[in-house]
């Protein structure tokens, strides 16, 4: 980890945060870092300033000074904390690092989160990726189709992206594994619990697993957290599937809803006309499929039949 990452994670992690001291959010590490790029300095330089100096330097308020300068005295806690999760294989990234997910990179403003917690290959990162997303509580006939679809989007050269939850996201994902694909998940609890499945330990050690969350590795579930993994999912993916989704309720609608708003990438959707939901979300924009659809998400529409298809950051500027 370089510096300037070191110096994200001390300010933005909850690794060995105690009560009372709270990490910055990703809106207010938005700001701090617009404040650095204004003085022509990198996040690493923070480390070495006190209470004082940050109070004159950035002109903080003299609550906002204590708050990072207690963050950055608690770096040697942060240190030993990584280095624990480091020996169960879980690593952490920031917008300082070069593995950092482009994609999510372009977020803007606030959405764009300063740390991951990561296990697995981030290499895959850089690969085209299908987005799956529906129900927990999917029927037979929902995992059917989103196997039958994860073997498409594959022949087509994607990989499965998903939220990592039970249902639809599981189905997406172990299929593409038990077909020799890659899979990213990004989490929304605990990545710990997660690890604890061999199948996924093994397929993480092979490199064709990667999981992150931008929460602690032992958090549990938050709802907060969960509706933003959603954001990360379509803006990892060049298209994503909708497979089910409830009528103006629940996770998939609200992250379909969210995406057809922003645009991160294209949201297709099965064309089930027993799931209101999916036709309201068709209504909204979202392309239909059906069991015909090739899995090439570069369409916009859908072909009849068949076809084979093999915010400026602080850091680009350094």
């Amino acid at each position: 980890m370089n510096q300037n990452s070191m110096a994200i994670a001390i300010l933005c992690s909850h690794l060995g945060a105690g009560n009372d001291v709270k990490p910055l959010e990703p809106k207010e590490w938005s700001q701090l870092e617009q404040i650095i790029a204004a003085q022509h300095l990198q996040p690493a330089e923070l480390l070495t300033y006190s209470t004082e100096d940050l109070r004159a330097r950035f002109r903080l308020g003299a609550q906002q000074a204590d708050r990072i300068a207690r963050l950055i005295g608690r770096s040697a806690s942060l240190s030993f904390a990584l280095s624990k999760y480091e020996n169960m294989g879980i690593h952490i990234m920031t917008l300082a690092d070069e593995e950092y997910p482009v994609r999510l990179r372009e977020m803007s403003g606030s959405s764009c989160p300063p740390l991951f917690y990561y296990a697995g290959e981030p290499c895959l990162l850089k690969q085209k990726g299908a987005g799956y997303a529906g129900s927990r509580n999917a029927s037979d006939e929902d995992i059917a189709f989103t196997r039958k679809t994860v073997q498409k989007t594959m022949n087509c050269g994607y990989l499965v992206v998903t939220g990592g939850a039970k249902g639809v996201d599981h189905a997406a994902e172990e299929t593409a594994l038990n077909l020799g694909g890659n899979a990213i998940a990004f989490l929304s609890d605990s990545m710990l619990g997660k690890l604890r499945d061999p199948k996924t330990v093994y397929a993480v050690q092979q490199g064709k697993l990667l999981l992150l969350s931008v929460t602690n590795p032992d958090s549990g579930f938050h709802t907060g957290i969960a509706m933003m993994r959603n954001r990360y999912v379509y803006a990892q993916s060049d298209g994503t599937v909708v497979v089910r989704s409830d009528y103006q309720k629940g996770g998939t609608w609200a992250g379909a809803v969210d995406n057809l708003k922003r645009q991160y990438c294209p949201t297709f959707c099965w064309n089930n006309p027993a799931y209101r939901g999916n036709q309201a979300l068709i209504e909204q924009g979202a392309v239909p499929i059906d069991e015909g659809w090739d899995g090439d998400l570069s369409k916009s529409v859908q072909t009849e039949g068949p076809e084979t298809c093999v915010q400026m950051n602080l850091f680009d500027l350094m």
